[in-house]
């Protein structure tokens, strides 16, 4: 007879397998990103008032008027990333540590920066304790982090105005920014590759719904 704790566990491995299966149904194609969402449990960064609706594919609110990102958008952005086991990778908006968390399930190069230091204390303090060992710091992620750079990826999980200069500066040759850009209201994900020192490609990916990336080369 299960008891109550590894019943719940079981609901909510059989819900986390649900998700899987509906990000497969929406075009994520990548097995490692799917497998590093499948490991994080999203239940525990959230309200407990939630917990029931922590594999859902939707945003969540959290601390701050903040909001644990949709996985979907997790594994779309990820999978844009195209990384590989030790690359170096910066993340602009800690948050939850949800994205985060599932980067670190790819390489042990992890690095990230949180603009409200209350929402970075939560944040390590989470990570810390489902076992993950990013490099984090509070700050104005909008500027990058120069002195980890360069970045073979980095990933923007707020809406930009433009594309900060910095962070294109910050990208290894071959390097991936994933960003999106547009207004308030909606944004379009664009991957701008470093082909060169002076050489870069952009696409236009998904459109999305980010809050605002706040910061001297983003929305003031």
């Amino acid at each position: 007879m299960f008891t109550n704790s590894a019943h719940n566990e079981l609901v909510l491995s059989r819900k986390r397998d649900a998700l899987i299966a509906e990000l497969r149904g929406k075009g994520i194609q990548s097995e490692s990103v799917l497998e590093a969402i499948n490991k994080i449990p999203r239940h525990k960064m959230i309200d407990s008032a939630l917990v029931h609706r922590a594999y859902e594919d939707t945003a969540l609110p959290i601390m701050l008027r903040q909001t644990i990102s949709q996985p979907y958008t997790v594994a779309r952005q990820t999978e844009l990333l195209e990384l590989k086991t030790g690359e170096k990778v910066l993340e602009i908006g800690t948050g939850s540590g949800y994205q985060c968390a599932v980067l670190c399930e790819l390489t042990k190069k992890v690095y990230s920066i949180e603009r409200h230091t209350e929402m970075y204390h939560h944040a390590k303090e989470m990570l810390l304790r489902l076992g993950y060992r990013p490099t984090l710091k509070a700050g104005d992620g909008t500027l990058g982090w120069t002195a980890y750079a360069p970045f073979d990826a980095i990933v923007v999980t707020a809406g930009a105005p433009v594309v900060p200069e910095a962070l294109i500066q910050q990208l290894s040759i071959g390097g991936r920014l994933v960003i999106p850009v547009g207004d308030k209201d909606s944004q379009t994900m664009k991957r701008i590759i470093r082909i060169s020192e002076t050489e870069f490609k952009t696409e236009d990916h998904n459109s999305f719904k980010f809050v605002p990336l706040i910061g001297k080369q983003g929305w003031q």
